[in-house]
């Protein structure tokens, strides 16, 4: 089974892009500025796009929400392995 959220990137040609993918109904990718969720974003629909904006705006707060925690246990992660 899938996670609900996986980060990609394509820092070759968009360093300054990252990539939130929704993988349950309805699926999309959403773009963001690496820095700040809400800047330089795009939602790429994979799935027809819910009629519903509180649906849409549902899915971006969750995702958000996904990518901060993500972001914050990389950073706890990276901390623990200069410690050692």
């Amino acid at each position: 089974m899938l996670p609900k959220f996986l980060i990609a990137d394509n820092s070759q040609e968009s360093p300054d892009l990252i990539y939130v993918v929704h993988t349950e109904s309805p699926r999309c990718i959403i773009q963001c500025d690496v820095e700040d969720f809400y800047s330089n974003q795009k939602i790429h629909w994979i799935d027809e796009e819910p009629l519903s904006l509180d649906d849409v705006e549902a899915l971006l707060e969750e995702a958000e929400d996904f990518f901060e925690r993500e972001l914050e246990n990389q950073e706890e992660l990276f901390d623990e392995e200069e410690d050692e």
